[in-house]
């Protein structure tokens, strides 16, 4: 078969539709065949379109919700990543709504050998954080001091997507970390810092945060941050570098 995006955009409609109906039916008599075929296929966009179609089908047919719990438990032991990685990425779709039923996924695929259905984790963090932040928010706020630092790495930029247009929902946490002596963590905690301040009225709400934090050093660093990233998004920032810095200079 071509790539997905090889396919004339009818073909890819059809095969979406294929996709789409294959899970449903399997799900109603149990087989898991085509699914996992689809859930491990090469093609990245067929894995999507797979994911997709488990977060319609969860919503769309209630009566399936507990067969697709147990769907993706029984996959995210599969020996291969891109399984993993998929049904992670499913459980995402349906974590922007009830996130609950699907957490002790995210728990387990955050350990993850691969880093490939680590990364979907991050990922789902940040879509799910998006559209339903508490349930995520709460979740992700008891990995902040885990003792691997890839996990409290992860968990930073996991919830960096939420922060962009609500900073005051994440910046409690970042707070956190502000005393953490790993370089990456460090690294990536001054990199969400900056990334939740260039929007309209987000710099206000991160500088006036700032001014409660202990280590003052980190908070220089991410003050640099902020006004290196209104130069680096120019096209895309509420405000000029140069605003940004007068800002920074007068509020703080």
């Amino acid at each position: 078969m071509k790539p997905f995006y090889d396919l004339p955009k009818h073909e890819r409609d059809d095969l979406v539709s294929t996709i789409y109906n294959d899970i449903l039916s399997e799900l109603k008599t149990g087989s898991t065949k085509k699914t996992r075929a689809c859930f491990e296929d090469a093609d990245t966009y067929i894995r999507k379109s797979a994911y997709l179609s488990i977060g319609r089908i969860y919503f769309g047919h209630k009566a399936l919700q507990p067969k697709i719990i147990q769907l993706l438990d029984g996959l995210m032991g599969h020996y291969d990543f891109k399984v993993r990685q998929t049904a992670i990425n499913a459980a995402g779709e349906i974590g922007k709504v009830d996130f609950k039923i699907v957490h002790h996924i995210f728990d387990t695929g955050l350990f993850d050998v691969h880093h490939s259905p680590r990364n979907a984790v991050i990922g789902s963090i940040k879509k799910m954080g998006e559209v339903n932040p508490k349930p995520v928010l709460v979740w992700a706020k008891k990995y902040l001091h885990h003792e691997d630092k890839e996990i409290r790495r992860e968990i930073c930029h996991g919830i960096e997507l939420r922060g962009r247009k609500h900073p005051q929902d994440i910046l409690p946490l970042l707070q956190e970390l502000q005393h953490d002596k790993t370089a990456r963590v460090r690294n990536t905690l001054v990199h969400v810092l900056g990334q939740i301040a260039y929007k309209k009225g987000c710099i206000e709400t991160v500088v006036e945060h700032l001014k409660g934090w202990e280590n003052k050093q980190l908070v220089t660093d991410a003050l640099e941050e902020i006004i290196d990233v209104h130069h680096r998004y120019r096209n895309f920032s509420a405000l000029t570098q140069d605003q940004a810095r007068k800002y920074i200079e007068d509020h703080f």
